[in-house]
């Protein structure tokens, strides 16, 4: 038996980059997965496809809005039942600008897309959670929390470290019900995010500083989220695991 069977997963922004990643190693581990996505049809569309109907569930959701967030997890519970594991990834960084730049628009954006994102999905699922004294949260900080990420980024590292502050509360609030609620912090992951927000010559200096001399992998990202949402990890709590090839540790 598949270490996941039987269990169902809800991933915020799982069309794409990390997202896909995590989604797809929950499936292929026996879960049954529904997933948002805000633009990415295409992708999403993808993963249904290979997957099919009765493990994968493709839900059109704006995780930073209440009433979404609520109907993205009724569809999950109507289609696949209690929801057993919720893995809060959506967000990004939008786009790179200095503060002295950086619109109240922006830095809302930001907080919303990010840090309000893991809220909602938390406090939609915690219910059922804590109803049936079981379940796992992992949540999606960012190297950036810690180190403040590259040029143009506070409002996105500024949300992220948001983001880990809040799995420890949540860790534990939600524990004595039985309840595990963990992060985890990519470093440089090579995904389309890379691609849009960071120039070859900066993802080259970064992995020269890097002490696994390589970039990141969506799967290196999801081996780290089924782990935590694994009981092998049965009494891990409130902690976040740094993914960045040893980047962290200098």
């Amino acid at each position: 038996m598949s270490a996941f069977s039987g269990k169902t997963v809800l991933v915020t922004g799982g069309a794409s980059g990390i997202g896909r990643g995590i989604v797809e190693a929950f499936i292929e581990a026996g879960a049954r997965v529904a997933f948002t996505y805000a633009s990415s049809g295409a992708q999403a569309a993808e993963i249904v496809a290979a997957h099919g109907a009765a493990k994968a569930l493709a839900l059109q959701t704006d995780a930073t809005d209440e009433a979404a967030m609520a109907e993205a997890v009724a569809r999950t519970n109507a289609a696949f039942g209690r929801i057993d594991i919720a893995v809060g990834n959506a967000g990004g960084l939008l786009k790179r600008s200095k503060v002295a730049e950086c619109s109240l628009a922006l830095w809302n954006e930001a907080l919303a897309v990010n840090l309000t994102s893991a809220f909602l999905l938390a406090r939609a699922v915690v219910p059922q959670m804590a109803d049936a004294k079981s379940g796992a949260i992992v949540l999606m900080s960012s190297l950036a929390a810690h180190d403040g990420g590259g040029a143009g980024a506070s409002h996105y590292a500024a949300s992220k470290g948001g983001v880990m502050t809040f799995v420890r509360a949540l860790a534990k609030e939600v524990g004595p019900d039985g309840v595990r609620v963990n992060g985890v912090a990519p470093g440089l992951i090579g995904t389309q995010f890379h691609d849009r927000f960071s120039t070859a010559e900066g993802r080259k200096a970064t992995v020269e500083r890097t002490p696994m001399r390589r970039e990141g992998t969506p799967a290196d990202v999801a081996a780290a989220v089924l782990y935590l949402a694994s009981p092998a990890a049965g009494f891990i709590a409130g902690e976040i695991i740094e993914i960045n090839g040893g980047l962290g540790a200098f």
